[in-house]
């Protein structure tokens, strides 16, 4: 049974977490495009209007949005149509099926591909911003739904593999031979959504299959020290992008926030088999965390994770990025509550407190996106707050209890069945 100390928040807990999803909220707020979707935020919350509009963001807000509008907030669902409307038009390819990239306003005043590939990572957002959608009662949004599943399933599952493939060019003529286990991370997260919102089987048994490959294997074979990039048959390209090692999207070496996400999905995934679930999602779960926080957290003479370390423990990036944070709340009070053990609990105190120590930016909004190892702002990964979506997750996990995905936690709760 979950120790109550992981359910109990003092009432000052409570109104910090219920005020940075209301001021996470407004910021997400800023991010409307005119000529479509959402807009990539500066550090102040401006919408850079000049700049792509990005799939992966456009969903991402959306998402955030459709959870608030569950929760009660009537202006969010608006913007929640604004991004539908997005995906069923200015994003999404008529011509070859799926979605670009990212799309940018011509000089004529029309929408063209700034971006044309047709990336998983991408897709996945597309399948949970329409997942969350649907379940806020967006009248177009199973459709959306309902396409972005088929894509996924004929473009990018991997049945032989038990894994997603990571891009395709625009005709989905050519797929890039690279495979990537942080595509299939937010795959496994989109699909428990889908399997809330439709009761499709299939999709947990899917999100299943990626879990018991990256974790079970890939990571539980290298100490848990998981491995992010591959090729054709899933051996794993430990050199990858050394040269380039604070990429966004694929960054040398391992990734810290990852193994912290994994362990949370890992652990979504046992609730939702219940009774059934395998012994090893929980242990596992507790492997990663163990590892992310040994290898990870306050390793260079500072309070932080580190972006991302070698296969030996060294820090690389040490950079701190806001989601590796967010990740670890939402990891440690997953772990709290799934366990009933209070060191995790204590983890999820102190790093709420390093979140509201140097991570919230009280006047120009949001959270920094990244921080140097001095823990002052940078952009040596990040410039601007582009999206709100990690940081907006971890501060409502805590309301919704064990779930077994954000839509379906907010849904229970709103009917009075919360943490």
């Amino acid at each position: 049974m979950p120790d109550a100390a992981a359910r109990a928040l003092s009432d000052e807990e409570r109104a910090w977490l219920e005020s940075q999803t209301s001021s996470l909220l407004d910021f997400t707020k800023h991010a409307v495009h005119p000529d479509g979707g959402f807009a990539w935020l500066d550090d102040d919350g401006v919408p850079q209007l000049g700049r792509p509009v990005e799939l992966w963001v456009t969903c991402r807000m959306t998402h955030v949005l459709a959870l608030a509008a569950l929760r009660g907030d009537s202006a969010s669902l608006a913007l929640v149509d604004h991004g539908v409307a997005a995906l069923t038009g200015r994003l999404h390819d008529d011509e070859h099926g799926g979605w670009y990239a990212a799309v940018e306003t011509a000089p004529d005043g029309t929408s063209r591909p700034a971006d044309d590939s047709k990336q998983a990572y991408a897709h996945a957002f597309v399948v949970l911003a329409a997942a969350s959608a649907t379940a806020a009662g967006h009248p177009g949004a199973r459709a959306l739904l309902d396409d972005a599943l088929a894509v996924f399933a004929d473009r990018f599952w991997l049945e032989e593999d038990g894994l997603a493939a990571d891009t395709w060019d625009r005709a989905f003529a050519t797929r890039d031979p690279y495979r990537g286990v942080n595509a299939n991370l937010h795959t496994v997260e989109a699909l428990l959504a889908a399997h809330d919102v439709t009761g499709d089987a299939v999709l947990l048994d899917r999100a299943t299959s990626i879990v018991t490959r990256v974790v079970h294997e890939f990571a539980r074979g290298n100490g848990y020290r998981l491995p992010e990039h591959y090729d054709t048959q899933w051996q794993a390209l430990l050199d990858y992008n050394r040269d380039h090692p604070a990429d966004k999207f694929r960054p040398y070496g391992v990734t810290i926030g990852h193994l912290l996400e994994w362990a949370r999905l890992a652990l979504h995934v046992r609730t939702a088999h219940g009774d059934a679930a395998p012994a090893w999602l929980l242990s596992d779960a507790v492997a990663l965390f163990d590892r992310a926080v040994a290898d990870g957290w306050d390793v260079d003479g500072a309070p932080g994770f580190v972006y991302t370390a070698d296969f030996d423990a060294t820090p690389v990036v040490r950079t701190r990025l806001h989601w590796v944070a967010a990740e670890g709340l939402a990891t440690a009070w997953t772990l709290a509550l799934v366990t009933g053990e209070s060191g995790y609990r204590t983890w999820f105190d102190v790093w709420r407190q390093h979140v509201e120590d140097v991570f919230v930016d009280p006047v120009r909004g949001s959270w920094h996106h990244e921080l140097d190892v001095t823990n002052h702002p940078s952009h040596l990964v990040w410039d601007g707050k582009p999206d709100t979506y990690h940081a907006y997750q971890a501060v409502l996990l805590p309301s919704l209890g064990e779930t077994t995905s954000f839509v379906a936690g907010v849904v229970r709760a709103a009917a009075g069945h919360g943490a």
